[in-house]
Order: structure tokens, then sequence, then C-alpha cells
């Protein structure tokens, strides 16, 4: 087999990498816990529109609007997409589980501020559980 160096050798290698991931290690990231929190809120929020509305009684809590804005030439174009979230994002700040879509459109007329502008409007609404 194995010379009684090399079996040495091999030993003390497998137990120094072993011990070596053993470690107390802390995790650091620059992610900020609050802005996961933010992101992922939308979650929360089940968008209705057209045909598709709630089942069930719930409460308006108010008007949630989501606009997007393409400020310059290099950034993505502004969409009903994100529109669509951002007025999830509003209604969520509100304390509201859903949001029934009343209007989303693109602005592709330029001003001073936004190449492309995409705007969605809701009524935020907060539905009551089912028993």
């Amino acid at each position: 087999m194995f010379p009684l160096p090399l079996k040495v050798f091999t030993l003390s290698s497998l137990v120094l990498l072993l011990t070596a991931c053993a470690g107390d290690y802390t995790f650091n990231s620059n992610l900020d816990a609050k802005a996961v929190n933010e992101y992922f809120k939308v979650g929360d929020v089940t968008v209705y529109e057209d045909n598709n509305l709630p089942k069930g009684r719930y409460d308006i809590i108010g008007l949630a609007e989501g606009e997007i804005c393409q400020e310059l030439s290099n950034d993505a174009p502004a969409s009903i997409q994100n529109a669509r979230t951002e007025a999830r994002r509003k209604a969520a700040d509100m304390g509201a589980n859903g949001i029934i879509i009343k209007q989303c459109l693109i602005i592709e007329e330029q001003d001073k501020a936004c190449i492309s502008r995409s705007l969605c409007i809701g009524q935020a609404i907060k539905l009551e559980p089912v028993k």
C-alpha cells in the first residue's frame, strides 16, 4: 500500500482541512435587512384586474399609484410591469393585501424629466380572511 509518511501526511492534511472549516465564522453582507423586506413586501399584495376580481369581502383602503420614469437614454424603458410593482409597493405601505388595477398606461412623449413614463393606478384593498 502507501508508505507510512504518505499516510501520515494525508491524514494530517485531512484533519487540517476539516478543522479549518469548523471555526466560528460570521457572515457580513452589504444587504440591509430593511431593504430586503422592502423589496419582498410586494409579494404580500395580490393583483386583481380585468375579470379577475377578489372573491369575498374586502375594504377599500385608498388609491395606490405606481409611476416609473426613464430618466436617461441608457436606462431601461419605463414598463407597465414596473409601474404595477410600484403600485403594489404603495398598497403594501398602506397595509393592503390586494390591489385592484384600474388603469395602466405608457406615456412615450418626452418631457424635461423623463424619456418615457409608465403609470398604474389601482385601489388598495384589505381582504378579509376566508373562514
